[in-house]
């Protein structure tokens, strides 16, 4: 039965291995040269712990800067609106000013318009955007790299 195909399975393997002795050490002696360079690399850039840092007081917003900043964003939506009205009122007493705009054409013009204080949101989806700045873009508000 079983028994006798799994010993012919496992000897005919056995045999194929001893009959292709290269390739056998290959399997074996490439991963273990791979492991020992990623243990090397790993030496070699040891990963740095810093101290923590003790909370400090900032003190207040200047918001003098942001008398006349702009905030647009495109796709208008409640999920949107929402968001923006709390980042326009949540940390300034008078709020920032915020623009709606119905596609990320119109944002562009109204960057292309002012400049030197508009910054732009484009939506993605509820849990993802974009900032637009005038002639660049962030391309992501996630932090890639390592800490």
């Amino acid at each position: 039965g079983v028994w006798r195909q799994t010993r012919a399975l496992l000897f005919k393997n056995c045999l194929i291995k001893c009959r292709t002795k290269k390739s056998s050490v290959q399997e074996v002696l490439f991963p273990l040269f791979f492991l020992f360079w990623l243990i090397l690399m790993s030496m070699m850039h040891p990963h740095r712990k810093y101290d923590a840092v003790p909370n400090a007081s900032l003190g207040p917003l200047d918001t003098a800067v942001l008398l006349n900043f702009v905030i647009g964003y495109t796709p208008p939506s409640r999920v949107a609106r929402e968001i923006m009205k709390k980042v326009a009122f949540d940390n300034f007493e008078d709020g920032l000013l915020t623009e709606e705009y119905l596609s990320e054409e119109e944002l562009e013009e109204a960057s292309a318009l002012k400049p030197s204080n508009f910054v732009g949101v484009v939506f993605k989806d509820s849990l993802s955007y974009q900032l637009r700045f005038h002639d660049s873009l962030a391309m992501s508000p996630i932090y890639m790299e390592s800490r």
